[in-house]
């Protein structure tokens, strides 16, 4: 679960993470991900898995948003530390 929320909320084209937990032990689980940095190698990793665009609804296809059409887009700005 950490893995994909954190994935949500580190995209540049994702505004907010809608998350849902309907019991206060799923809130408390799901919070550890905003403490979970994806590097760039595992970023790629996962675009190998699921190329940017892969629509897997039938009701998405023919849209493709600008935020995938450029890697550079995907990737969320890397503060020096």
């Amino acid at each position: 679960m950490h893995l994909a929320l954190a994935f949500v909320l580190g995209h540049p084209a994702v505004t907010a993470a809608i998350i849902g937990p309907r019991t206060m032990d799923q809130l408390t689980s799901q919070l550890g991900a905003v403490d979970v940095v994806l590097d760039d190698d595992l970023l790629d990793q996962i675009d190998e898995i699921v190329p940017p665009g892969t629509n897997f609804s039938f009701a998405d296809a023919g849209y493709a948003p600008p935020s995938i059409a450029q890697p550079h887009r995907r990737r969320r700005a890397r503060r020096p530390a």
